[in-house]
């Protein structure tokens, strides 16, 4: 079977693993590199025997596939550009700034028949896996990503740049619509929100409180379901989970029987890009596809939306007070 021909571009700290990847995959085969640093290109090309194109449009001519991995802020122009080619795309998360652009590279996508993928991939880490069987009707389901402040990601706000891994596994757990978005937010080192909260309200009842930071001293990466009868906690970062059953006889004293979990130590990277290529092989829809990334970027407006409303509702206090 012939190898899919692709591309990368922008190949910075993301970029740079998609090249390497593509390049050991053996569905795939590197093809070439574009990048606004020429000489960063050149190298990532050389390193692994392809070439270093200047123009993305001479890169499209070479290729069946590309994954974008440019700053979120070029993720609609350079992926619409690919698309309209007739390119298959995977693009790093958030599949775009605005709802409306999200939503136009879904419809290219569908009208040049090609897969649209999005970068989600914590979907892919290993213990979500191993976990997601457990997780059936969340009740209550709370997350924390933190971070250290980093100048790369600070184009956009910590809700677009962390927050939206937690949005897209909140939405893939199926709550249904949104009722109500609740949130507060802070700019600390950057000019835009550096730590954000959402209390989210779905119309099934379930509610999701989300917290992220990139102004944090240490990591963290974690997720806890409550949902009838039974309990999952996910550490993304250790690759360890817990689930807790109720247990116990009728009549007595109610707690939980615990079972540890672990994820094993493949790349999620690797397993992303090994489902987009089984997508455009089979024809079937990505594992995250462009709806998927549209819904979640969706979501994290009406986060935004919400923050705006505590902001100002501080400032008008300010100002009277």
């Amino acid at each position: 079977m012939k190898s899919l021909r692709a591309g990368v571009v922008g190949v910075g700290h993301l970029g740079q693993h998609h090249a390497r990847l593509y390049a050991a995959l053996p569905d795939s085969t590197l093809v070439g590199v574009t990048d606004q640093d020429r000489d960063r290109a050149g190298v990532i090309a050389g390193r692994h025997g392809a070439q270093m194109f200047e123009d993305l449009s001479d890169l499209l001519k070479a290729v069946d596939l590309v994954s974008v991995a440019v700053p979120t802020s070029g993720h609609y122009a350079v992926a619409k550009a690919c698309l309209e080619a007739g390119k298959h795309v995977l693009v790093e998360k958030p599949i775009a700034v605005r709802p409306a652009e999200a939503r136009e590279l879904v419809d290219l996508a569908k009208a040049k028949g090609c897969r649209l993928q999005v970068g989600h991939s914590e979907r892919f880490n290993p213990i979500m896996q191993v976990m997601r069987p457990q997780i059936r009707r969340p009740a209550f389901i709370e997350a924390h990503r933190m971070g250290t402040y980093s100048e790369r990601g600070t184009d956009v706000d910590v809700v677009l740049d962390l927050m939206i891994h937690d949005l897209d596994l909140v939405l893939s757990f199926n709550p249904g619509p949104v009722e109500e978005v609740r949130a507060a937010g802070v700019p600390v080192l950057s000019s835009t929100i550096d730590i954000a909260n959402a209390r989210i309200q779905f119309q099934s009842g379930c509610v999701a409180n989300l917290t992220a930071s990139r102004v944090s001293l240490t990591k963290m990466r974690r997720l806890r379901v409550f949902q009838q009868d039974s309990y999952v906690s996910i550490d993304f970062q250790s690759r360890q989970g817990i689930v807790g059953r109720r247990a116990g006889n009728p009549g007595d004293k109610p707690g939980f029987a615990i079972e540890e979990r672990k994820g094993n130590e493949e790349e999620p990277l690797k397993l992303q890009l090994e489902s987009f290529l089984n997508a455009i092989r089979t024809g079937a829809s990505p594992v995250v596809s462009g709806e998927d990334g549209a819904a979640a970027l969706t979501v994290a407006h009406q986060v935004l939306a919400a923050i705006d409303s505590f902001v100002q509702r501080n400032a008008e206090q300010g100002a009277t007070g």
